[in-house]
């Protein structure tokens, strides 16, 4: 049976990959928006996420065996925690709600939560924080592509229904 941090870390992959898709929804509204033309196709997201979740959920299990004590072991729950937090509301502020402008402002905090993974998992383990690379490297590519759909589609929100395009 494995230990409950290796549970955990893959129970936090697949609700963050799943959650994230059920609140992905890729229908006329998202189709119609202006797209820079450097964005992956749709099809790309699901695997690149599965991938890099996988791998962040392999740094919690490699940091948590290198932490050394309680303290380092609740630090690592909590840069996992608000990461989860700060990843599980972009998808809905973007596609629930139809405002890539607040997603784009929340995004800068999934951005944060990543660079701290990033920083804060590597004294327990240098190989958890080069697997949270990717991780850092698609949500910065994620947040310059949310800023680009922005400028090519604003205004957003309910004073803008009359100037934009019906879906």
């Amino acid at each position: 049976m494995p230990d409950t941090h290796i549970i955990m870390a893959i129970v936090w992959a697949i609700l963050l990959g799943g959650l994230g898709g059920i609140l992905t929804s890729i229908g006329p509204w998202y189709r119609n928006l202006k797209k820079p033309s450097w964005q992956p196709p749709d099809w790309l997201f699901g695997p690149a996420w599965t991938l890099i979740l996988g791998l962040a959920a392999w740094a919690a299990i490699l940091a948590w065996e290198g932490a050394t004590d309680d303290a380092g072991r609740n630090a690592i729950v909590i840069l996992y925690a608000v990461n989860f937090v700060g990843h599980f509301l972009w998808s809905p502020l973007f596609f629930t709600f139809k405002r890539p402008d607040w997603a784009l402002i929340e995004v800068v905090f999934l951005w944060i939560s990543v660079l701290m993974m990033l920083i804060f998992l590597r004294p327990f383990s240098e190989l958890a924080s080069w697997l949270i690379v990717p991780y850092f490297v698609w949500v910065s590519f994620a947040a310059i592509l949310n800023l680009k759909i922005v400028r090519l589609n604003r205004p957003f929100g309910q004073t803008a229904q009359g100037i934009q395009r019906e879906p």
